[in-house]
């Protein structure tokens, strides 16, 4: 252990380090084996939409018969459980988390669901915030997954390199809007996949317009139509402002929408991954 100090009389292990080291990574290998794929969903800023994306793909893969999951990355500000109306505290199963089950059959695990009220702010500094994003991973019983998508915070800070360092990430997808100022920090996101080597899947554009209720016509939300600057990133679709988007994700039913919004990439994510 990185703390040793070589005196195994004063270690409350005993000289059992090596015994109990085995015994975590059996552990978290019986946990994530039967994870397939792992998918990133990163935004430099915040207020882009990447829970929005992330509940968005979990929904579609499960409506194409692909098994989903979803970890909260954002321990200080999570709402994927309020997107999804799951409300009821996780429980545990022999020192393990079980992942809560929304009504479609995503499975997901957030902080949300292991506070008492949902309202409660996580007043903690980065390594234990890190420490449980990694605990999200190794100690959750997640079964038989075909996709989890794992939900960052903004920014390029200690979870995305906790998450890229401790989770087995097999590529990242990058939520964005139709902003200028964007085009910065699309590029920060790109450049520390690349530092990390995580292949970065391609990007979202969210909120790129509004649709006129009586006229059909797209106005589009920061002044201009033009695409913004994603490098050699694809982007892979592009979403509207949909009202009945955030008037389902407030009343945690966006699972009961008959929406099409990211029905393509996740095609595309299947396709390419489960060959």
């Amino acid at each position: 252990m990185s703390s040793c100090n070589q005196d195994c009389g004063s270690c409350s292990s005993n000289g059992n380090c090596s015994v109990q080291d085995k015994e975590k990574e059996e552990r978290v290998k019986r946990n994530t084996n039967g994870v397939k794929k792992v998918i990133g969903v990163v935004g430099g800023k915040g207020g882009v939409g990447k829970s929005l994306v992330t509940s968005l793909l979990a929904i579609q893969m499960q409506k194409a018969g692909h098994q989903a999951a979803v970890i909260d990355a954002d321990i200080t500000g999570p709402s994927v459980p309020k997107i999804f109306g799951v409300k009821k505290t996780a429980e545990a199963q022999d020192n393990n988390l079980l992942p809560n089950i929304t009504e479609n059959g995503t499975k997901i695990m957030s902080m949300n669901l292991l506070l008492q009220n949902e309202t409660d702010p996580v007043l903690w500094r980065g390594p234990v915030i890190s420490g449980v994003v990694k605990q999200f991973w190794e100690d959750v019983i997640w079964g038989d997954v075909d996709f989890m998508f794992v939900d960052m915070p903004p920014g390029t800070g200690d979870v995305p390199m906790t998450v890229f360092q401790s989770i087995p990430v097999d590529g990242i997808i990058i939520v964005s809007t139709p902003q200028s100022l964007v085009s910065m920090i699309v590029k920060k996101a790109v450049t520390m996949a690349q530092m990390m080597n995580i292949p970065v899947l391609g990007m979202i554009e969210n909120m790129r317009f509004v649709k006129c209720p009586d006229c059909g016509k797209e106005i589009p939300l920061f002044g201009s139509d033009e695409n913004i600057d994603s490098g050699e990133i694809p982007v892979l679709e592009r979403i509207p402002l949909d009202p009945k988007i955030a008037a389902a994700c407030d009343a945690g039913e966006l699972e009961k929408l008959d929406i099409d919004y990211l029905a393509s990439t996740a095609k595309l994510l299947a396709d390419s991954f489960l060959k």
